[in-house]
Parts: structure tokens; C-alpha cells; sequence
């Protein structure tokens, strides 16, 4: 008998096969997507991107679009190569749990016990800080606190003054209480893997992991690049324009971002990790143990009320953040950001997807927008509109910055006018930073410049700009990071330190002139 309850049962199961379906098979077809991406090249200013999804162990896409550089005008595809910045962060990690593996490393070891000179701006802290403290962003230092010494390109730091200097960094935060992204505890996390294992961090990374993984065309750092026939340049807005910039990242911090690969090495590398870490030829290279560690929740962090993906969680676990979408998916995924690129990297290994972007020109709203259309779509999402709404919020926040600078500059040219400023003799001289080094300030008569001693490419004019705060405007224009610096003064009105600001929000946070605090020594 065809009762309502049979009936009834019926419809369940056909929605229910119909979610399953729409969730595990749905994808944007080929041809939309194309125009997806082209869309994204002209909405964002950016000159190339290359697009990557897998879907079940299979690639349903790989391509470049765009060029990869504005000068030589050649195609972006597959195979160019792009630094893919802080989602070298998750070969850091999963070396470091090889390491474990092999007896030589526990997570929660302290960090003095593999760097007896590692020391950090509080005694209890230093003693109590472990490995795994080093790379799940909770140390209580500030946003990007320290990235002065090795960004931008062009310093004179080494790991060596990493690990010395780490100690003048004072605290924001209590110890293991907040979430706050800093690379130079992956720097320090590199070393660790270089005393334990006898190899550097550059050497284990290709040999230990890309070359068993089948990620033939990537290196470990942009200097260990052989073949650059193809291979993007970077580039940025300066002054309102994109323009080619040189390729930008300090050797130094490797383990942070170093890494240099591409959408299809990548797509390899997504394969492997949704394969339990196992190889294309069945090798494991990593314990199930290690291997779920990885991706476990360390360090919380809020979920914005009204979330796009309905998250219940989000939070950073060894190397990757960590969330849920659409009904509990587990995603588990990455961005980085160098001057002049930004990638992202995205697995939900419920679904078996990953999806790759990688771009030659440093604008997230760019890869999201491709992310989330691509995520939707396997989702069951209706189109959502991301390029309009992200192309939207972008150029009201490039507006805004514009507009911030204008009134600054503005301000200014009225300042030059000010007979009441302090005269040269008194803010001309050295001023000494305990972890950055010296900044020297000279004036010829006419003008006055600014200059980091110890990276050679931040120097510029300095501009007054009140009777006690000035503007530093660097010469490379492309760092859109023009700060205020401002002067404290004795009774008898010559200065006798300063600390930065930045300007206006656009900053990267790596410009991390706020944390220092520099004192007249000459």
C-alpha cells in the first residue's frame, strides 16, 4: 500500500540525495568561471591571477589568466610560479611534526631547550614558552611585532638577531590570552627545525617534503629559484596606479613565508594533505597522530556575528586557521601576503575540495572574491555576488585612504609655513631603537631626510607637520606606508625621542613602526 508515510519518507530521501548531490558534484562551469576571473582582473586592478580547484582526487581547473607581469606581458597559467607567502607556514608545521614523529621534538617542549638563547621581554614567560607556543600566534606580543627585521627587503637582519632581539618586544596581551599573527616566532620555529633535524629549513622543506609529494616545480625560497622563465612579478597601487615593483622577501624569514610555488603544485600539495599525508605512491610522511594534530584547535578566535558561512567556530590550529562552514564543514585553510602578491589557499576536506588562488598584485579582496564564488557553488549557495559586493567595499576603502592622505599632506604643505617649528638642531641626530636599530634624521638646510640604518630601502623626507609631530614620506612609493613621527621633547625643547605611527589604514601591518621606541642618542 502507497501510504503518506511511505510518501513522506520518499520526499526525505530524494531532498536529502539532492543536498548530498548539490554539495559533493555542484561547480561552476568552466566557461563562467573564466569570465569569474577576468571579471576579478578588471574590478581589482590586478594583473594576473591563477585559479586551482580539486575536487574528489581529480583537478577540474587549473589555469592563468592575465599576465604575469605588466613589463614582459606574458600569459599567467598554471605553472607560474607566485610567492605564496604565509601558507608556507603549513610546511613549517608539518616538518616540525615529522620531527615529532621521529622522537626529536615534542610539541610542548620548551623553546630553550633546542635555543638555550632564546629569550623574550618577560623571565617567566621565556621559560614557559614551547614550540608549539612559537607557531600558534598567542605569544602576547602585538600585530606583526617585530617584522621590521625582515621586512621590507633590503635589511641587515639574520636569524641570529631575530632570536636576540625578540626580548625587547614588550607584550600587548597577557601570554597565551589573545590571538595576535606574528612571523618571527616562525622564524625562531625554523631554527628549532634546523638544530633538530641537521638541515636547514629551506633543505628539509624540498627534500624531506615537496620532493616526495611530487611538487616538482616549487622552491623553498625565492633565491633557490633555477628556472625564472616562468615566474610573475610583483606588483602594487602606488599613487592611485598599479606598477611593477620588485620582487620583495628577506631570506630571513623563510619559514614564515618563503616558499615559491604554483597552482598546480599546489593543487598536488592539497591532494597529498586530503589524503591523510599520504604520497601519490603510498608513502606516509606523517603520522595520523601528528598529521590530525595539525589541523585541532589552538588559539580561539571570535566568530563575527552574521558570518557569511554560518560559523560556529574559527581559530588557528599548527600552521593553518581553522573553521566551520554551511552546517559544520570542517575548512581548513590560509592566506599570505607579500609586497606585490597575495594567495590564498583553501581545503574543506569533508567535501574533498581545495581551491588555489594565487595573485602578482597585493589585493585580498581579489582572491576572496574567486574563493567564496567557487566555495558557494559546492556549497549549494546562490550566487552571492561577491565581485560586487567586495569590488564595492574596495574602492570605498582605497577612497578612503586616498582621502586620509590628501587631508595629511594637505596639512602639511600649511605646516612648511609655520615660523613656530622646531629648528633642524633640534630633532637633527640618531635615535636608537633597542630592537630595530638606529634612525637617523639629517636636514641640508633646506629639507630634511629620514633613514633606517639597518634597512636600506626605508629612507625618505621627513615633512612637518605640527609643532611636534612630523611625516615620513619614503621614497619608494609602493610601501604606501608614510607614518607620524612624533617627537617628545626636554625643558629646553630638543627632542630627545620619538615613536610611529601610520598614516592611514591601507599600511601592511609588517610596517611595524608602532613598536618602536627610539630615544635621541646623538
Amino acid at each position: 500500500m502507497y501510504s503518506f508515510k511511505h510518501a513522506t519518507i520518499s520526499i526525505l530521501v530524494l531532498l536529502i540525495t539532492s543536498f548530498l548531490t548539490i554539495n559533493s558534484n555542484a561547480q561552476i562551469a568552466e566557461k563562467k568561471l573564466d569570465n569569474l576571473v577576468e571579471e576579478t582582473l578588471k574590478t581589482f586592478d590586478v594583473p594576473g591571477i591563477s585559479v586551482g580547484i580539486l575536487k574528489d582526487g581529480k583537478i577540474v581547473y587549473a589555469k592563468g589568466h592575465g599576465v604575469r607581469s605588466l613589463t614582459n606581458k606574458k600569459d599567467m597559467n598554471e605553472n607560474t610560479l607566485v610567492g605564496i607567502a604565509s601558507n608556507s607556514k603549513g610546511f613549517t608545521c608539518f616538518a616540525l611534526a615529522m620531527m615529532v614523529d621521529a622522537g626529536k621534538l615534542n610539541w610542548d617542549d620548551k623553546v630553550r631547550k633546542h635555543i638555550p638563547e632564546f629569550q623574550l621581554y618577560d623571565a617567566w614567560v621565556t621559560e614557559q614558552f614551547t614550540v608549539r607556543d612559537l607557531v600558534t600566534h598567542r605569544s602576547g606580543m602585538g600585530l606583526g611585532a617585530g617584522d621590521l627585521m625582515f621586512f621590507p627587503e633590503g635589511n641587515d637582519f639574520h636569524v641570529a638577531d631575530v632570536i636576540n632581539n625578540v626580548k625587547y618586544l614588550k607584550p600587548e596581551t597577557s601570554f597565551r590570552s589573545k590571538f595576535a599573527y606574528n612571523n618571527n616566532m616562525f622564524i625562531i620555529a625554523g631554527e628549532v627545525l634546523k638544530r633538530v633535524s641537521g638541515l636547514s629549513w629551506e633543505e628539509f622543506i624540498e627534500t624531506k617534503i615537496m620532493k616526495p609529494v611530487g611538487m616538482s616545480n616549487s622552491k623553498a625560497s625565492y633565491n633557490r629559484v633555477t628556472n625564472s622563465t616562468n615566474i610573475i612579478d610583483a606588483h602594487t597601487r602606488a599613487e592611485g596606479k598599479v606598477i611593477q615593483i620588485p620582487h620583495d622577501w628577506s631570506e630571513t624569514a623563510n619559514p614564515a613565508g618563503g616558499i615559491m610555488s604554483n597552482v598546480n603544485d599546489m593543487l598536488t600539495w592539497a591532494n597529498f594533505l586530503m589524503n591523510d599525508a599520504v604520497t601519490k605512491n603510498g608513502t606516509r610522511l606523517l603520522s595520523e597522530t601528528q598529521f590530525h594534530e595539525l589541523w585541532q584547535l589552538q588559539t580561539p578566535l571570535p566568530v563575527r556575528k552574521g558570518d557569511a558561512y554560518n560559523s560556529n567556530f574559527k581559530g588557528y590550529g599548527l600552521g593553518w586557521f581553522l573553521t566551520d562552514v554551511k552546517g559544520g564543514y570542517k575548512q581548513v585553510y590560509h592566506t599570505g601576503g607579500l609586497l606585490g602578491t597575495v594567495t590564498q589557499f583553501t581545503m574543506i576536506p569533508d567535501l574533498d575540495l581545495a581551491i588555489i588562488v594565487l595573485t602578482n598584485q597585493m589585493n585580498g579582496s581579489a582572491f576572496n572574491t574567486v574563493t567564496n564564488t567557487i566555495k558557494d557553488a559546492y556549497l549549494g549557495y546562490e550566487d552571492r555576488n561577491w565581485i560586487g559586493k567586495l569590488g564595492t567595499n574596495n574602492t570605498k576603502f582605497l577612497k578612503y585612504n586616498d582621502s586620509l592622505k590628501t587631508v595629511i599632506y594637505n596639512k602639511v604643505e600649511v605646516a612648511k609655513k609655520d615660523m613656530s617649528l622646531p629648528k633642524p638642531g633640534q630633532i637633527v641626530g640618531t635615535y636608537k631603537d633597542n630592537w630595530f636599530g638606529n634612525i637617523i634624521i639629517t636636514n641640508d638646510g633646506t629639507s630634511y631626510r629620514i633613514k633606517c640604518e639597518r634597512s636600506s630601502k626605508l629612507v625618505g623626507q621627513l615633512f612637518p607637520y605640527n609643532q611636534t609631530t612630523y611625516v615620513a614620506k619614503w621614497d619608494n612609493r609602493s610601501f604606501d606606508a608614510d607614518v607620524f613621527v612624533q617627537f617628545s621633547f626636554n625643558e629646553e625643547g630638543n627632542a630627545t625621542g620619538a615613536t610611529m605611527k601610520y598614516i592611514a589604514p591601507i599600511t601592511d601591518f609588517s610596517f611595524d613602526f608602532g613598536d618602536l621606541n627610539l630615544k635621541k642618542v646623538n
